[in-house]
């Protein structure tokens, strides 16, 4: 196979670019880098695309890979034949790979090796050339009668010869493709309950993830071990050609916490006619019934059960990659929020019995105070509570309280939104999701960056600056923890980790880091950068002082040459000397850059003191390809290094829609139907999306009330942290249902 040939097609690039993305991947760039720096050799592909592109060129390798593998192993047995090559040649897939290496894949003990071990395979070929003159079947069976092999009668070497012949019916490739193909197309998924007596619930291992598995007894999300969740599966049925990702990992959670028995169904006949076109039956032999005795036992114990067993295994597969998929488009811009720049934040974090926990942080994160307070129940110390809260926003002249989300966060959001209307300064709150920020106060990072802090305040200072700056906090949190996902829990972990790590890692290298300022957290995060690399940069900067310029970085122990070429451009220094060092051009094209700033007479100071602002238009007049030519790059770089110079230090994040600040609070039982709310998406998954419109329960929009149009998916429609005009079209407060509508919201304006 030419993989790069391959992937070209597949990718619709050039083998120019496909040739060089194979060869900067096998060079260990990293793919923030290659996307970024190296756009002339791909043909500017955005980082989401180079990573299909890598995950497609490793499947590639190990189907190569694997079909050596087995070449090498029919090989060594003395049956490799140019038929065998051609059609392994022809496989698409590692399950058509399999297929065709089934009949030569050594086999553990069933009933056709101990036929084979008794000498009856002559008389399966026999039964399978089904000569007309046979008079009997018992003639050709007596000869393999062999009491010594253990063929004591004549009944006992058929049922060995057709053992023999249900397994090469199972084994040959072309039958099991169809057979596969059809059940793909046609089958069933169906599922009841079980008795209770069979049922084994796993109650150690309930957890409650996130806002969509409040709605389980809808759609199966809630990892809660009771019989109601999955009442809906009960006698449910679906093409396995139409159900929903969340539905089959639903069912999935249903079959492993013992409460559902899940099978497929499908037409048993049309079976049994496509294993006949493989193996033609005549008509009015000695053999015609015992073939189609066979052929139906070769389907019942051996096709049906193994092949159910991959059709199930890839509707779970496609299921685990979309709900992954789910996870990664909502994980992007949560952490791509607008930060919150220049406020002085309290962060407020809610709690009954152990208080709330109170701790401003300055604008630059720095803890200034901290304090608990027991404004809840049991205590209910609202006066001294506020006493203590209202000075400390005098104190340290606090801008917004960000509050958490989680346990008692309805009555603390009620108890500030009380204390702001009483005080001389005005002061907004928000109220943002907790998701991992005990997981964050008790681990190991949390103990490094405040260990004078206990666990409770750490969580507090969490929640403050993940208002502030929610990259750069939550980062520091196992993504699995933040709760912006369906299901987390139950994906293959090693995958799910790997596609969050690329999100991450391409979100802090599109916004770049300060290096006099970044945590190692995020510094690790850089491309090029390791934990260990990261941690020197802050032991380096904190003996030596702040960078001063980008050639610094060289100095930096194990930040070698290649380290440097790949995270240099990333790493940004606001105060240095060279105002390119607070940009992301690169120190490779920073004469290039000076070289185009020249041709229109303008320096480094003009790009300092924002005097640069028509040089896109002076570019355009002056001719692209002409330029890129004379300053040496090519013109996708060329056109990066102009949007920098115009807004050198910009944060791209700037550009989304902030969280939205409130000054009063609004409870579910001041819902109405038909009342029309602003919100912000919380949740986005396979049926809706969840929208927090400040009564502390999320509302649920369904796909369908989405829009108008017809939507494959909500990310179509909706991204988390957006701000949307909803609707409120069902009301359940005793269960704390909110059925919201945006496209009925929408009607109205």
């Amino acid at each position: 196979m030419d993989i790069i040939n391959v992937l070209a097609k597949e990718f619709n690039i050039r083998e120019e670019y496909s040739k060089n993305l194979v060869n900067l991947l096998d060079e260990d760039a990293t793919i923030p880098f290659i996307a970024r720096y190296r756009k002339e050799m791909h043909g500017s592909l955005d980082d989401q695309v180079i990573r299909s592109f890598a995950d497609r060129l490793t499947y590639l390798r190990n189907f190569e890979d694997r079909k050596q593998t087995i070449i090498k192993s029919i090989d060594e047995q003395g049956k490799l034949t140019d038929e065998i090559i051609k059609k392994l040649d022809g496989a698409k897939t590692l399950t058509e790979l399999e297929d065709i290496y089934r009949p030569y894949k050594p086999k553990r003990k069933t009933r056709a090796t101990e036929a084979i071990a008794k000498g009856l395979e002559p008389l399966a070929d026999i039964i399978m050339k089904q000569d007309k003159d046979v008079k009997s079947l018992e003639e050709v069976a007596t000869p393999f009668i062999d009491e010594e092999k253990g063929v004591k009668t004549v009944e006992e070497a058929i049922q060995g010869a057709k053992d023999i012949i249900a397994e090469r019916i199972s084994d040959d490739s072309e039958t099991r493709k169809d057979l596969r193909e059809f059940l793909q197309k046609s089958a069933f998924i169906t599922s009841v309950m079980k008795k209770e007596k069979e049922k084994k619930t796993k109650k150690d291992e309930v957890k409650v993830v996130n806002n969509a598995d409040k709605y389980a007894d809808k759609e199966g999300n809630d990892k809660a071990s009771s019989a109601d969740t999955y009442q809906m599966y009960d006698g449910f049925k679906q093409e396995v050609v139409k159900i929903p990702s969340h539905r089959v990992l639903a069912i999935n959670r249903g079959e492993n916490e013992g409460f559902l028995k899940v099978a497929l169904e499908y037409n048993k006949e049309k079976c049994l006619e496509i294993i006949e076109r493989h193996f033609k039956i005549k008509a009015d032999t000695v053999f015609t019934d015992a073939l189609f005795a066979t052929q139906e036992d070769s389907l019942d114990r051996l096709i049906s059960p193994s092949i159910e067993r991959e059709v199930r295994a890839e509707l779970t597969d496609k299921a685990n990659e979309q709900a992954i998929h789910n996870f990664e488009l909502n994980l992007k811009p949560l952490l791509m929020e607008a930060p919150l720049k220049g406020k002085t934040i309290l962060g407020f974090d809610p709690g009954y019995r152990m208080g709330c926990k109170l701790a401003v942080i300055d604008e630059n994160g720095k803890v200034l105070d901290t304090s608990v307070i027991y404004p809840t129940e049991p205590f209910k110390k609202i006066e001294e509570s506020k006493r203590i809260m209202s000075m400390l926003i005098s104190k340290h002249k606090v801008d917004v309280v960000s509050i958490g989300n989680g346990t008692a966060s309805k009555e603390s959001e009620i108890f500030v939104a009380d204390l702001i209307k009483i005080l001389d300064r005005k002061v907004n709150y928000a109220v943002v999701s907790e998701a991992g920020a005990s997981v964050y106060s008790a681990s190991k990072i949390g103990a490094e960056e405040f260990p004078d802090y206990n666990v409770n305040l750490r969580s507090a200072i969490s929640i403050a600056r993940r208002l502030q700056d929610p990259l750069a906090e939550l980062i520091k949190i196992d993504v699995k923890s933040i709760g912006v996902g369906q299901y987390q829990h139950d994906m293959p972990q090693k995958r799910l980790t790997e596609v969050l790590d690329g999100v991450v890692e391409d979100c802090v290298n599109a916004v770049g880091a300060d290096i006099n300022t970044a945590s190692p957290s995020l510094l690790k995060r850089v491309a090029g950068l390791n934990d260990g690399i990261a941690k020197n940069i802050v032991a380096y900067r904190e003996k030596n002082g702040a960078f001063k310029s980008r050639k610094e970085f060289t100095k930096v122990p194990k930040l070698g040459e290649k380290a440097f070429e790949q995270c240099a451009g990333f790493l940004r220094i606001l105060d240095g000397k060279e105002i390119l060092d607070n940009t992301s051009v690169h120190p490779e094209s920073y004469d290039s850059a000076r070289k185009m700033l020249k041709t229109f007479g303008m320096t480094e100071e003009d790009v300092k003191n924002g005097n640069v602002s028509r040089l896109p238009e002076l570019v355009a007049d002056y001719g692209e390809e002409k330029l890129a030519k004379e300053v040496g790059i090519g013109v996708p770089t060329m056109l990066d290094i102009v949007n920098e110079l115009i807004k050198p230090g910009r944060d791209i994040r700037e550009e989304a829609e902030h969280l939205e600040l409130r000054a009063d609070v609004l409870g579910i039982e001041d819902l109405k139907e038909g009342m029309t709310l602003k919100g912000t998406v919380r949740n986005v998954i396979d049926f809706g999306a969840f929208v927090d419109i400040g009564v502390h329960q999320d509302g649920l929009v369904h796909i369908s009330e989405i829009s108008d149009k017809y939507l494959k998916h909500p990310s179509e429609e909706l991204t988390v942290g957006q701000i949307v005009k909803v609707k409120v079209i069902s009301l359940d407060i005793a269960k704390k249902r909110i059925g919201l509508s945006i496209k009925k919201a929408t009607d109205e304006e």
